[in-house]
């Protein structure tokens, strides 16, 4: 393959802003939901009435041979993704749209530091640096001590743990499968997962809130193909940055829509801890370009 059709930059930037805006249409829906349904069965509800948009994605996944390490991780992320999504419902209910966006940026750090715990990767002293600087921010959006953290706050915490999981499995299996089978596996794992939480809550739903699930559904696939896309085309120090653009939009969203005053507190922290992982993206993608230096020179 061509570096020009393995690495393309304005590519890559293009799906990201499109998984950004996806994902905010996700956020502006679930406010307008509201807290009538219990968490696990929205989040379920999500889910399951958005298998409808797998069906031109069914094709590829009956020629897709998975093996049992792709069935494992899909598994796996299928419920991280499932705790995650739930306490992600929950937090919406509770906190300002700006602030879930925030504090959702926390992931690719926890990504760093399960990569140094769990697979012994070396944590220069730039990286903590950086890490550093992201801890700060997230103590800057919560200030804790100076305000009652509500319990939306504490969710978001381990919504983003959950996030980091799921999305370093979606990055490590995009090279090993199709885009379509990474979106529609996750799609059909996390159904399965969420739907015995959903079934001991579960509340009648009205057709208004079916249908603001299934327009939920479409933007949320959508964003999750966008992404892979994204992560396809060009490396995260390139894609990263961008992601700035939903705190914006976020933060205009809930001050223009829902009434929710923008936070200064909140864009400063989400615009440092961003700042700490593109930063953490680029230095990961100077070391591997530095490493094959050598080899294309010798070649």
């Amino acid at each position: 393959m061509s570096q020009t059709n393995a690495y393309r930059p304005l590519i890559g930037i293009f799906w990201m802003v499109v998984t950004g805006m996806c994902f905010i249409g996700v956020q502006a829906l679930v406010k307008v939901l509201g807290g009538r349904l219990p968490p696990a069965e929205s989040a379920f509800l999500r889910y399951l009435l958005g298998l409808v948009f797998l069906i031109p994605m069914w094709p590829g996944l009956r020629r897709t041979h998975l093996s049992r390490r792709a069935l494992a991780l899909f598994s796996l992320r299928g419920a991280v993704q499932a705790c995650g999504v739930i306490l992600w419902f929950f937090a919406m209910t509770r906190i300002s749209i700006a602030e879930v966006t925030a504090m959702n940026y926390m992931s690719p750090i926890y990504i760093t530091l399960g990569a140094a715990v769990f697979l012994g990767e070396r944590l220069a002293m730039r990286r903590l640096a950086a890490i550093a600087v992201a801890l700060l921010g997230a103590l800057i959006i919560l200030r804790p001590g100076f305000r009652v953290l509500d319990p939306g706050h504490f969710a978001m915490i381990v919504t983003a743990f959950c996030f980091a999981a799921s999305y370093l499995i979606a990055k490590r299996m995009s090279g090993e499968v199709p885009p379509s089978v990474v979106v529609g596996m996750l799609s059909i794992t996390v159904t399965l997962f969420m739907a015995p939480f959903a079934l001991a809550v579960w509340v009648p739903p009205t057709p208004s809130e079916l249908g603001l699930l299934m327009v939920v559904a479409f933007f949320a696939t959508s964003g999750h193909y966008a992404m892979t896309l994204a992560f396809q085309a060009a490396p995260m120090a390139v894609t990263q940055p961008v992601t700035f653009l939903q705190l914006v939009w976020a933060g205009l969203l809930g001050a223009l829509v829902f009434g929710e005053p923008v936070d200064g507190w909140v864009m400063l922290g989400g615009g440092l801890i961003l700042g700490a992982v593109s930063f953490i993206a680029w230095r990961e993608t100077r070391i591997k370009v530095e490493r094959s230096e050598p080899t294309l020179q010798n070649g």
